[in-house]
């Protein structure tokens, strides 16, 4: 039964110049003769420049990513109105609750995935307790209903897509592709979890004192407590990580 130690194993691995010096060789010369034919005052093509010019125009005329939808709620439209008049932009507040509903959204889906692997990892499985991959799952789905209410409590839609939550959409998607690939070992698939974990704890830490600052304390106090679940997440993935990696690398 596959585990860890399978993506480190010695293989038939091609894509390295060194396998094919002969080869390697002409492709440098190749790519040399194609500086020299360039014409003159292009040079600045082969490194980069030229790219970063057209990404910028692009940028230059580029529209917003989106944007945060007006309350359609009278209570949504007087509670945005009354922060209005003390200078807050109750707007950002919302897109920001939006963008955390969609990372806990797409951390659901990610355990789910990270469940699925470390039931089918057998050699690994004892050192990283499904169950416990289990509880941070079920934890990421809470979460995204906390946020929900909150949001519904302020008037806003939680179905709509602000820009914050489209950009985490977006992040999220190759985070949960490499999870989900069935190639990718569990301490590999740890690894994606770990880089979601961190921002996760990120995301709540700014979400929290956002909250304090537009005057909602209940809600950064429940924010504090999910704030500590996602510690605890952090650390157990982190340690089952550094366990399943730093023991592929002792000979067996």
């Amino acid at each position: 039964m596959r585990n860890s130690t399978d993506a480190t194993r010695l293989g038939i691995n091609r894509t390295g110049l060194q396998m094919s010096p002969e080869h390697a060789q002409e492709m440098l010369e190749g790519t040399q003769l194609l500086e020299m034919d360039m014409p003159a005052g292009t040079s600045d093509e082969a490194d980069g420049q030229a790219l970063s010019a057209m990404r910028q125009e692009y940028i230059a005329m580029a529209d917003p990513l989106g944007s945060v939808p007006a309350p359609a709620t009278l209570k949504g439209a007087a509670k945005s109105g009354a922060k209005m008049l003390t200078g807050r932009r109750p707007q950002v507040f919302i897109d920001k609750l939006s963008e955390r509903l969609a990372f806990e959204r797409g951390g659901t889906r990610l355990y789910d995935a990270v469940y699925a692997k470390a039931l089918a990892s057998k050699g690994d499985i004892s050192k990283v307790p499904a169950e416990e991959l289990l509880e941070i799952r079920n934890s990421e789905a809470r979460h995204a209903l906390l946020i929900k209410e909150c949001m519904e409590t302020l008037g806003a839609d939680p179905t709509a897509q602000t820009p914050c939550a489209d950009l985490v959409g977006v992040e999220s998607a190759g985070l949960l592709q490499a999870v989900s690939d069935p190639r990718t070992t569990l301490a590999q698939t740890l690894h994606a979890a770990l880089a979601a974990e961190l921002i996760d704890n990120e995301g709540w830490e700014d979400l929290m004192t956002m909250a304090r600052e537009m005057g909602h304390d209940d809600m950064a106090n429940r924010f504090k407590q999910a704030l500590d679940e996602e510690a605890v997440h952090l650390t157990k993935v982190r340690n089952w990580y550094t366990l399943l990696t730093m023991e592929t690398s002792e000979l067996m």
